[in-house]
C-alpha cells in the first residue's frame, strides 16, 4: 500500500471510530488532495507508524479548515468536485469540519508535547488567518504587509509546523526545517493566487478570477493597484467582489501583462522558494529540493 493510501486509511479509521455513519458517508466524498504536508513529513522524518499517524492528523485538520473555508467562500467546487457544503448544505459542512478538528486534536494529544504544542499553536493561528481573510474581504486591500501576514497565518503556519514536527521525529534541526516549511508555504499560497488568474477553470477545478470576486485582494492585484494611474485604480476597485464580464477580464489581463505584474509575483514566490531551499541546503535532501523546485518552476 502506498503511503498516501495508508494515510487515507488511517484518516478513515479516525472518522469510523466515532461510530456515526453520516460522518463516514460525508468524509468519503472529500478528495484528500496531493498531501503536501504529508509529503514533507515523510521526506524529513523516518517513515513509520508514528510519522504516518502524524500525517493523518495533520491532513484531517487541514481538511477541516478547507470545509470551513468553502462555507465562508460559498464555494461549490473543491478540487474539481462538488464541495461538501454544495452537497449537504453549510450546516452539515461546518459540523463535519468541527468533528474532524475535534478528532484530530484528540489523536494529536497522544503525541509528544512538542508535536502537540506546535500543531495546536499552528491551528490557532490558521483560524486567526481565516478570520483575517474574512475581515480583509470587506473592502479592497492594498496593504501588502497585511496580505503577507494573512497568508502566513492562513497557509504557511501548518506547513511550517509539519516540517518542524517531522524534524523533531527525525532528530534534525527543527528551526531550519521550520524555515523551509514557512517559506515554502508562503510561496505555495502566492502561486495559488497567481494560478487563479493565469489558469483555465478546468485546470483549476473552479472558475478562474474567483479570488477577486470572493473578496480576496491577492498579491497580483495589490501590485497592479500600485502601478495603475488614478482612473485605473478606480476601475480595478470597481471590479472587487463582483463577477467580471469578458471586457473586464480582457482589461485585467492586459493590465497584468503591460505592467509585468504576474512575472513580478512569480519572481517573489520563487525567491521564497529559494530561501526555503537555502535553509536546508546542508542536509542535501533531494526530495525536499524537488518538492520546492517543482512548485516554483511550474508553468503559469
Amino acid at each position: 500500500m502506498e503511503n498516501s493510501e495508508k494515510i487515507d486509511s488511517i484518516m478513515r479509521g479516525f472518522v469510523s471510530d466515532l461510530g456515526y455513519k453520516k460522518a463516514d458517508e460525508m468524509f468519503a466524498k472529500i478528495s484528500s488532495g496531493k498531501k503536501l504536508r504529508s509529503r514533507l513529513i515523510l521526506n524529513i522524518a523516518p517513515v513509520n507508524e508514528i510519522s504516518l499517524t502524524l500525517c493523518a492528523v495533520v491532513e484531517l485538520i487541514h481538511l477541516a479548515s478547507l470545509l470551513h473555508d468553502d462555507v465562508i467562500d460559498d464555494s461549490e467546487l473543491r478540487r474539481g468536485q462538488p464541495s461538501i457544503n454544495a452537497i449537504y448544505g453549510t450546516k452539515d459542512a461546518i459540523m463535519l469540519g468541527d468533528i474532524l478538528y475535534a478528532k484530530g486534536f484528540f489523536e494529536l494529544s497522544k503525541f509528544d508535547k512538542f508535536i502537540s504544542g506546535e500543531i495546536s499553536a499552528a491551528v490557532a493561528n490558521l483560524s486567526i488567518g481565516e478570520l483575517m481573510d474574512v475581515t480583509m474581504s470587506a473592502e479592497f486591500n492594498a496593504n501588502l504587509d497585511a496580505y503577507k501576514k494573512m497568508i502566513y497565518y492562513k497557509t504557511a503556519v501548518l506547513i511550517e509546523a509539519s516540517a518542524k514536527c517531522a524534524a523533531f521525529l527525525g532528530g534534525l534541526d527543527e528551526m531550519k526545517f521550520g524555515e523551509y516549511g514557512r517559506n515554502l508555504g508562503l510561496a505555495f499560497q502566492i502561486i495559488d493566487d497567481i494560478l487563479d488568474i493565469t489558469q483555465d477553470p478546468k485546470t483549476l477545478g473552479k472558475p478562474n478570477f474567483s479570488d477577486f470576486k470572493e473578496g480576496k485582494t491577492t498579491l497580483p492585484y495589490i501590485y497592479l493597484y500600485r502601478v495603475l494611474d488614478a482612473n485605473g485604480k478606480e476601475r480595478l476597485k470597481s471590479l472587487f467582489k463582483r463577477e467580471p464580464n469578458e471586457d473586464e477580464i480582457s482589461w485585467l489581463k492586459a493590465q497584468f501583462e503591460e505592467f509585468n505584474v504576474i512575472s513580478r509575483s512569480i519572481n517573489e514566490a520563487r525567491a521564497l522558494g529559494q530561501k526555503a531551499l537555502e535553509s536546508i541546503k546542508e542536509y542535501q535532501n533531494e526530495a525536499l529540493e524537488n518538492i520546492a523546485k517543482k512548485m516554483i518552476y511550474r508553468e503559469f
